[in-house]
């Protein structure tokens, strides 16, 4: 007893995050040697998986408030092995993606059908080996093992979109991603460079004690802020996110935008305020605007977009922004010294990284339910599913309200302490930051109000009014294992948003690495039930008590209804302004939702219209608004790479004798050279 007394005490969180690791690749071996057995893989694996991504949170809340923990593993190459290490930083991400997953494996069970591409075996072997390679980045404490664990991310993740692979649109999707991905990380293997500098091993210690000049830390981080953005979908790097998302199976598309996103987050959190030891104030202006351009971008996108994943495709595009202009804001503040201000915009940032994990990843699941059970993605075929869907609809309704910044869900809260970190900055030493971080909460505002706008459809056009096509009769609800995944991620929409003072103490962890300084009394001045940014004199907030007032208005107003009109009431046909027979044509469609943003941003848009001519029989009108950014600077690229490639293949003619001239000549040259 004694013995395990002593091997329990040594047994410390980075442990648990090691065996889970290897947990999901044994799970990923166990689904090749029954590859086509959907029951085992299904039922067995998945299911196992969601409790190992259960264990993975638990070790990373446990970390959090604990010493930095480190090893070094007996893998890689001799002279180069991998180094791990488990800080408040790397805690709290592994928390995110543990907490995020277990709703998405728990859903996995439920969701894949024999003949949807990949074999259902492979297909979780890839989706083991994904998850472990975000770990794997996570932990990882040298260059080495980041890179390659970023590059296994990378490739499992490709396989993965590329799952129905036979469908050439979706080969595309996962080349464009893929393309970007590693154009991404060369910008992250030259940063790790930059940082390393020649000065001994690529360990994270050697980096933090590498000095660099204002000019070489600049370039680090702008390589960073390049490589790390590629795969947050930062503009304008986002293109492969809105083909990616559609053409990757839903509990991946969910995996990819909820959790693979916020591990670019956690890079560029790494570096800049982790190992480099200097960092500018322009750094956060650049991050701010740009995370401001991203955000306005995705959401105006968003708005007119007709295909629901899409829609939320660009909608991650928009928060990603958001998240990044709250780095921007935290870096201005550090670089000033004013340290509760970077720690509220630290929290803030953070906060919403993991509030986006599962709002997003419970409307992507939602998605993935609606597309199983109607085979469409076109949000002019939905509608009216409400009375066929309930378990989808009312769970959908709750990451709706989330997403949409809504008191009092987690959304809400996140959004409302960036927002008041915004309103913070006249204090600033700088009159030209002075005027424009003002501006800046105005973007900020626009893009909230928008992502109301934008849910109002998606929600709205699915789920309420009156079905557009006669085959919506006969769909059919989640499968009891997708709807524990979606209550899950609903239950933390929830939980995240009402107990909004404890997460804030857990966050103060990472605020305390970081930037020196903890929220403390600053957020829970006013005790456990309200939260307050600054002080609780200046603004404070109260999820539990507003929860608790819209159930008790709810319930008086059932109440009321159910005592004073039951059974007085004649039902009658409602008012219908004249028109006997209304039909689904006659509410409003995807296409109309998105026309006041067309017509006020029109020129943000590449619009190509097609008009009917009075001689049409059916006449049929279709607008499409286009990226672009796509015409002007990705295809004239494709287009260069092209012509280059031509013009070098005449070298390669596939005759032997010309081939023999090139040895010929290059021998002469090198002789004259020598010489």
């Amino acid at each position: 007893m004694d013995s395990l007394s002593a091997i329990a005490a040594n047994v410390q969180p980075l442990h648990f995050v090691l065996g889970v690791m290897v947990a999901w690749l044994i799970l990923g071996g166990l689904g090749l040697v029954a590859q086509h057995s959907l029951d085992f893989v299904g039922h067995g694996l998945f299911p196992a998986s969601a409790v190992a991504s259960l264990v993975l949170a638990g070790a990373g809340l446990a970390a959090l408030g604990a010493p930095s923990q480190a090893m070094i593993l007996a893998l890689g190459l001799p002279d180069l092995p991998f180094h791990v290490r488990l800080d408040a930083l790397s805690a709290f991400f592994l928390v995110l993606l543990g907490g995020a997953s277990a709703g998405i494996s728990i859903y996995s069970a439920g969701y894949f059908r024999q003949g949807e591409g990949t074999p259902p075996g492979v297909h979780c072997v890839l989706y083991q080996v994904f998850l472990a390679a975000m770990a794997a980045v996570i932990i990882a404490d040298d260059a080495y093992m980041f890179m390659v664990a970023w590059e296994t991310m990378a490739l499992s993740s490709y396989f993965l979109v590329t799952s129905n692979h036979k469908i050439p649109a979706i080969r595309s999707a996962g080349f464009l991603y893929l393309l970007l991905a590693h154009i991404g990380a060369i910008g992250i293997l030259l940063c790790f460079g930059i940082m390393q500098g020649g000065h001994g091993d690529y360990t994270f210690a050697t980096m933090r004690a590498a000095p660099l000049t204002e000019f070489w830390a600049s370039a680090a981080f702008l390589l960073a802020l390049f490589g790390f953005g590629a795969k947050a979908g930062v503009l304008p790097m986002h293109a492969w996110l809105p083909e990616a998302h559609p053409a990757a199976p839903t509990p991946v598309s969910a995996l990819m935008s909820g959790v693979m996103l916020k591990t670019a987050i956690y890079g560029l959190l790494r570096v800049t305020f982790d190992l480099l030891q200097i960092q500018l104030p322009w750094w956060g202006v650049l991050a701010l605007v740009l995370g401001l351009m991203t955000a306005l971008f995705g959401v105006m996108f968003a708005a007119v977009q007709t295909d629901m994943k899409r829609l939320l495709a660009y909608s991650s595009i928009e928060n990603i922004g958001i998240i990044l202009a709250g780095f921007g804001l935290t870096l201005i503040f550090h670089t000033y010294n004013a340290g509760p201000l970077a720690a509220l915009a630290l929290a803030a940032t953070l906060y919403h990284c993991i509030n986006h994990a599962f709002f997003k990843s419970l409307l992507f699941l939602v998605t993935g339910t609606v597309l199983h059970s109607t085979n469409t993605r076109s949000l002019g075929k939905l509608g009216g599913l409400i009375r066929h869907m309930p378990w989808v609809a009312w769970l959908g309704l709750i990451g709706t309200i989330a997403i949409a910044g809504l008191p009092p869900l987690n959304g809400f809260v996140s959004e409302w302490l960036l927002l008041q970190a915004f309103l913070a900055t006249p204090g600033l030493p700088s009159s030209y930051l002075s005027m424009l971080v003002p501006v800046g909460a105005a973007a900020f505002v626009l893009a909230a109000a928008l992502a109301g706008y934008v849910m109002v459809k998606f929600y709205g056009v699915i789920f309420l009014g009156q079905p557009r096509e006669e085959k919506l009769a006969r769909a059919h609800d989640a499968t009891w294992l997708e709807r524990i995944g979606l209550v899950w991620l609903a239950a933390g929409c929830v939980v995240l948003g009402v107990v909004p003072v404890f997460v804030l103490g857990q966050l103060d962890h990472v605020n305390a690495m970081l930037t020196g300084h903890l929220l403390g009394q600053q957020v829970g001045g006013a005790g456990w039930l309200f939260v307050s940014a600054m002080a609780p004199e200046r603004a404070s907030y109260s999820p539990l008590l507003f929860l608790l007032g819209v159930l008790a208005a709810l319930g008086a107003t059932f109440a009321l209804v159910r005592k004073l009109y039951h059974g007085r009431m004649r039902r009658g046909p409602a008012w219908d302004c004249g028109f006997p027979l209304q039909t689904a044509r006659m509410q409003d469609t995807a296409e109309g939702f998105g026309q006041p943003i067309k017509q006020i941003f029109e020129p943000v848009f590449r619009i190509d219209r097609h008009m009917p001519s009075p001689f049409d029989e059916l006449p049929r009108y279709e607008g499409k608004a286009e990226d672009k950014l796509w015409y002007a600077l990705y295809l004239p690229v494709a287009r260069a790479v092209e012509w280059i490639s031509a013009s070098i293949s005449i070298l390669q003619s596939g005759r032997i004798h010309i081939y023999l001239l090139y040895s010929f000549v290059t021998l002469l040259v090198l002789l004259i050279f020598v010489r």
